[in-house]
């Protein structure tokens, strides 16, 4: 969180401004410090400093404020005449401006700066000027905004804090920022000495007094209940960033109000705690598990009273910011941690993190660092988590990719607390990374399948069409020719069955490449997207064979897959004149959000033409209709993408999947195949037959899948059997 990530105007005024809404609540929400100089002390003057101040309070921050006593002539005069009285007649006049709030808004701002008050987190000194036994009243306007960076604004002029200055007067600050310049640096310095020097009772002809009494009488007459913390978007429409509970407000992770879990996700987050707060989430893709992770979270906060390190980890950057977007629902402003992350110090904020919670600063035993599969892997990474020594809790999404040996290793007794969340926690073809999954998460805490999400409405409903497509020659002839060379590379792992050797995934690879970028399917996909080309929520799906590295924290994408995604582009938006756009990892954060928005309206773009986007958790709730043209034999990977189809949406009653599912030859041929040449077309079949029974099996239209199965069955002559051993070559 850095001040610097606002755009801060050199000036501004009240009637031109809204000063609350685009100075005050966005500096305030990054900020870890607040002083304020206010001019008179008064009810209003606490109600307009209320605003903006949650996210502060939430980052652990503190507000220091100086007010002068408002005097009337016989408050004066009585002071004149006996200078013992002064404290009394001052405090006398600090509590006749403390107003009845005169609507609910006012009552809720009262009763939060009451609570942060009683807190310690908001601090009040009076200040007055004294000359010669001579009394005045210290009427200067000022603020310093700092963030935990260092980061410093500095505010001065001629308005108060008061909702007259605010909304009616023609007011005006000037503003600096200490980053800016070397100029604006000794401004932003200059005001907090003076602050500073004022505060501690050293500035000349300026005397103050720390008044307990007026703090209690704040804390008797205004604090009535918990704390609102949405009050700012409640009359402003901005989401403060801290949230409110059922008992008072908190520094760690919290269930917002305005998001009701549903019974499946409270008793998963139940039964994990009755498991020491560790196990397994294995719920359908688009069932909200990422909710139900958080939720987890936050009840874990509570039960250690935020005393806890989070590290969510995830295989994707664009998952991770997925995962920062509904974290900060959840009163979490995280940490961003991977090669490309928005916050270009990331390094520096785990560290002090890290250092704050060991030293127990006030309001920093909770934090939350996002990041990775690479970054988590990282030896900067790994120190830091060695040096937290407190409650520490390890999220990881998509674990299932946890089960390689490059990161399996990192899963150790340092993570007290652990969970983790998958669709399809099994590893295809692995089952020592599986059972190592289990070992260290636990049971699992929620089994929650696709098919009961749909019949319970978490989902919607959708038909399959599996579209039938083939080898060419060529095609089918490099196809043998690697499915031989496969079978001279198996060795024996160990559980001492075969598996294929480091060459032989490489040959595999090459194998599944010949699959997915099957020259038939863009001439099939002409037909069937054709009645198609007015609609608008449709994905084309080119996927890849690439698998992701566990140094890579995004996926890759070679000129092979480029040429068919360019191949597809150029038929839909050339060819039929669609208004398309390709969604791949060449695009950044800030261009997919634009295009998610853009998909969403369905006006100025019809389609998307997306690589690995439904494997990198990417949430687009819109998709109607899926064409997906990548062929895999993995079921985690065309259970997710699925998954992520099925997303419900306004107007959304059902979606449609096409299904490009690619065979070695025309079913018309395989008659006369001999039985070495059906041998040798046998793995590529049953595996697309599984991936069929699947989809087809909980669709509206089972039967139109399931007749082709059994077409298909008969020809090549399988029973269940044949399929219940799916060969891997």
């Amino acid at each position: 969180m850095s001040l610097q990530d606002i755009d801060i105007k050199d000036e501004y005024r009240s009637l031109i401004d809204n000063v609350v809404k685009d100075f005050y609540i966005p500096l305030l929400q990054k900020a870890s410090e607040y002083k304020r100089a206010v001019g008179f002390f008064s009810s209003s003057a606490l109600i307009e400093i209320s605003k903006g101040i949650a996210g502060l309070a939430k980052n652990g921050g503190k507000i220091l404020m100086v007010a002068s006593p408002y005097l009337s002539d016989d408050d004066v005069e009585a002071i004149r005449k006996g200078y013992e009285l002064r404290d009394k007649i001052i405090r006398r006049a600090l509590v006749r401006e403390l107003n009845e709030p005169k609507d609910l808004y006012e009552k809720d701002r009262l009763n939060l700066l009451a609570n942060l008050v009683s807190d310690g987190i908001l601090d009040i000194k009076i200040a007055f000027t004294e000359d010669k036994n001579k009394m005045g009243m210290y009427h200067e306007k000022m603020g310093i905004i700092s963030d935990a960076l260092g980061n410093k604004v500095a505010f001065s002029g001629s308005m108060n804090e008061s909702a007259t200055a605010m909304m009616i007067n023609y007011e005006t600050i000037d503003v600096f920022c200490s980053w800016k310049n070397q100029f604006e640096n000794e401004k932003v310095n200059a005001k907090e000495s003076t602050f500073t020097s004022i505060w501690t009772d050293c500035e000349p002809n300026i005397r103050i007094i720390d008044f307990p009494n007026l703090k209690q009488e704040i804390i008797d007459r205004y604090k009535k209940s918990t704390p609102n913390f949405n009050i700012d978007e409640q009359e402003f429409g901005e989401r403060s960033v801290v949230l409110e509970t059922k008992t008072k407000y908190r520094l760690g992770a919290v269930i917002p109000t305005n998001i009701k879990l549903y019974d499946y996700q409270i008793e998963a987050i139940d039964k994990w705690e009755k498991q020491d707060f560790k196990g397994i989430f294995d719920m359908a893709t688009g069932t909200g598990k990422t909710f139900t992770g958080l939720g987890a979270v936050a009840r874990l906060s509570e039960k250690l009273d935020d005393r806890l390190a989070v590290v969510i980890v995830c295989p994707y950057q664009h998952l991770v910011e997925q995962w920062v977007e509904d974290a900060k629902n959840f009163n979490i402003m995280p940490i961003i941690g991977y090669s490309n992350s928005p916050q270009k110090d990331w390094k520096k904020r785990l560290s002090t993190s890290v250092r704050n919670q060991k030293l127990k600063v006030r309001g920093r035993d909770f934090f939350t660092f996002i990041c990775t599969n690479a970054t988590f892997k990282s030896k900067i990474v790994q120190e830091q988590i060695s040096k937290i020594k407190n409650n520490l809790l390890l999220v990881v999404d998509e674990a299932h990719n946890f089960g390689t040996e490059g990161i399996r290793n990192l899963l150790d007794d340092r993570f007290t607390y652990r969970l983790a969340l998958s669709a399809t926690l099994e590893r295809h073809n692995d089952e020592e990374g599986t059972q190592k999954l289990y070992n260290y998460f636990g049971e699992k805490c929620i089994e929650y399948s696709l098919e009961q999400a749909i019949k319970e409405k978490k989902l919607t409903p959708y038909k399959y069409y599996p579209v039938v497509t083939t080898l060419t020659e060529d095609e089918r002839e490099i196809y043998s020719k690697l499915s031989y060379e496969m079978s001279r590379n198996l060795i024996k792992g160990k559980n001492g069955k075969l598996k294929l050797s480091k060459y032989g995934e490489i040959l595999a690879l090459k194998r599944a490449r010949i699959v997915a970028a099957a020259k038939e399917k863009i001439d099939v996909l002409r037909e069937k997207i054709v009645p198609y080309k007015n609609d608008s929520y449709i994905l084309v799906y080119c996927g890849i064979a690439n698998v992701i590295d566990d140094n890579q924290d995004y996926s890759i994408v070679d000129e092979c897959d480029l040429r068919q995604i360019d191949v597809v582009t150029n038929l839909l938006g050339n060819e039929l004149n669609m208004k398309v756009s390709q969604f791949t990892s060449k695009e950044d954060i800030e261009e997919r959000k634009i295009l998610k928005e853009q998909f969403a309206k369905g006006e100025q773009l019809q389609a998307l033409i997306a690589i690995k986007c439904l494997d990198e958790g990417v949430n687009i709730p819109k998709i109607k209709t899926a064409f997906i043209l990548a062929s895999t034999t993995n079921p985690k990977e065309y259970i997710q993408r699925r998954g992520r189809v099925l997303r419900r949406a306004e107007g959304k009653d059902f979606a449609e999947i096409y299904d490009f599912i690619t065979l070695p030859r025309p079913l018309d041929e395989v008659s006369s195949l001999t039985i070495e040449e059906m041998k040798r077309d046998i793995s590529l079949v049953q595996n697309e037959i599984v991936r069929m029974e699947e989809f087809g099996r909980i669709s509206m239209n089972a039967m139109d899948s399931y007749s082709l199965i059994w077409e298909i069955r008969e020809l090549y002559g399988l029973n269940d059997r044949d399929l219940e051993f799916i060969q891997d070559i």
